[in-house]
């Protein structure tokens, strides 16, 4: 993503001639310790003999690492961030498929008030619960009676995130009920239907996409003609 800034960054300034500075970090919340390079330059196929003589000619794109498999819940309360920063670490690292992070949550009540009275506190919290709903399992119950027990502006969070994520769930359908539309429409017409179409048609979620890939697969002789522009 680097690259794609400094892209990004000429194309909206195309006078320019120096470039800003971009330092990549990559924070890393899976289970296991990361265990693949932190830079290119390692994965350039080279004897070591070879990349040493050349490396001062080789791209080398390192990045900062932040495992947080090997960082402590202690160690993350240690640092100097923001509640919101603190909070969200804390959730990238416990939250995923955690049906008890409400235990947890209970656990940083302090934090989570200083969330919510911060400037915007209120759109962070309503993004962290967002989060917890998408990637742990816990009931929405209780999730709702933590909200209550940190005050109104947290229990407008969360009927937020409720009816965001009941417009989401509704979208979807509508997206799916779509994609099946266009899978009709080949098979009604005969149309052989390769396994990459396939998956692009039934993965896809945006349904003005989807629309126009219907009114496409009524005219299209192939499958794979849908994606062409």
């Amino acid at each position: 993503y680097v690259t794609r800034i400094w892209d990004q960054y000429e194309r909206e300034r195309p006078k320019a001639r120096r470039l800003p500075a971009v330092i990549p970090l990559v924070v890393y919340q899976g289970p296991s310790r990361w265990g693949s390079p932190v830079q290119l330059l390692d994965l350039i196929d080279l004897a070591p003999a070879d990349r040493q003589a050349a490396q001062a000619w080789l791209p080398r794109f390192e990045f900062l690492l932040d495992d947080l498999s090997r960082v402590s819940e202690d160690q993350l309360f240690g640092r100097k961030l923001t509640p919101s920063a603190t909070a969200t670490l804390l959730l990238l690292k416990n939250a995923r498929g955690n049906p008890q992070i409400t235990a947890l949550l209970r656990r940083w009540e302090d934090l989570l008030r200083a969330v919510l009275g911060q400037p915007g506190g209120g759109e962070e919290f309503t993004a962290m619960l967002a989060y917890i709903v998408l990637v742990s399992e816990t009931p929405a119950e209780e999730l709702r009676d933590l909200a209550a027990s940190l005050g109104p502006e947290a229990e407008e969070a969360y009927m937020t995130t409720a009816d965001m994520l009941e417009a989401r769930g509704e979208a979807r359908g509508e997206a799916r009920g779509r994609a099946e539309d266009i899978l009709v429409v080949f098979d009604q017409r005969g149309i052989d239907i390769d396994d990459n179409s396939r998956e692009l048609i039934e993965s896809c979620t945006d349904l003005d996409t989807l629309n126009s890939w219907f009114r496409r697969s009524l005219k299209v002789d192939r499958a794979s003609d849908l994606f062409e522009e």
